[in-house]
């Protein structure tokens, strides 16, 4: 691994930050090339007096994959509900700065959060499908719409179940419990109810953390296939997930944002030390 180390006798970036200093992230040229569909801008996030997040500025590149990666309590999870205001529903939440969705403020006043989250399916760590038939489960999105025509409702539910790579192995049982299918077929099935409304970003927290390895890969495969169609930003806290899926990577440490650029530089060639130390495991 060939990185351009800083001096030795420079303070870690850690440590600065364990001290609650403030540290600039290192962000590579590529990232900022590239259009975005979500901008991250100087993001700050508290739970009461706690704060969470640390001026995070973050270009999530469109339809591309970005990873966040970092060790637990991060931030990761908290920073990817921030950017369909899934945090709202806290308590004691507030936040500073700004998030853009195709250069509109997602809090600007008057944003309608429920179309917000209509343009960003979210899939979550554990599979949750609904008690509910696998087709109605996938057209869920459609029904709160108020769509009842039974024609778009096939068509939509065979095109999102084809995109979520299930729909071989669900087409004749769609009428029966989307409870009763395996763990790594539930998340895909939530996958399809979240590509059902046509979203422009999806969010995939962990989305493979419950699952066995055969589960994994049919995740991973079917993240490869959804590039280019989908804005995806995927929390995972698994490094060789991460180098496999995304064209990004972000490193977070304790609410700050360390390196971002191309998945291949940042666990091949990082600019930062602490980066190096942590895809290599040597800490974290």
């Amino acid at each position: 691994m060939n990185i351009s180390n800083e001096p030795h006798d420079q303070p870690s970036r850690i440590a600065e930050i364990a001290d609650g200093k403030a540290v600039k992230a290192e962000i590579h040229d590529e990232v900022m090339a590239a259009e975005p569909a979500v901008q991250i801008q100087e993001f700050n996030l508290w739970y009461g007096a706690k704060q969470a997040l640390h001026n995070i500025t973050l270009h999530i590149p469109r339809n591309q994959v970005t990873a966040l990666i970092g060790p637990s309590g991060c931030g990761k999870s908290t920073l990817l509900r921030s950017v369909n205001r899934m945090n709202d529903l806290i308590d004691g939440l507030s936040v500073q700065g700004e998030i853009l969705l195709r250069g509109e403020s997602i809090f600007a006043p008057g944003a309608d959060v429920i179309e917000l989250r209509k343009r960003m399916g979210m899939v979550f760590q554990k599979p949750n499908p609904f008690p509910m038939s696998i087709f109605e489960n996938v057209v869920f999105p459609l029904r709160i719409d108020g769509q009842r025509d039974k024609k778009v409702l096939r068509e939509v539910c065979e095109q999102s179940l084809r995109g979520a790579a299930l729909w071989n192995e669900v087409k004749d049982r769609l009428h029966e419990s989307g409870l009763g299918l395996s763990g790594g077929q539930q998340q895909r099935l939530c996958i399809a109810r979240a590509i059902a409304s046509d979203p422009e970003v999806l969010l995939l927290d962990e989305p493979c953390s419950a699952l066995d390895p055969l589960a994994t890969g049919k995740i991973e495969d079917l993240i490869d296939e959804l590039r280019g169609n989908y804005t995806i930003l995927i929390v995972t806290h698994n490094m060789q997930q991460a180098s496999r899926v995304s064209d990004f990577t972000a490193f977070m440490y304790l609410g700050r944002l360390i390196e971002y650029g191309p998945t291949t530089q940042i666990f091949t060639k990082p600019r930062l030390r602490e980066t190096e130390d942590y895809v290599t495991g040597r800490f974290g």
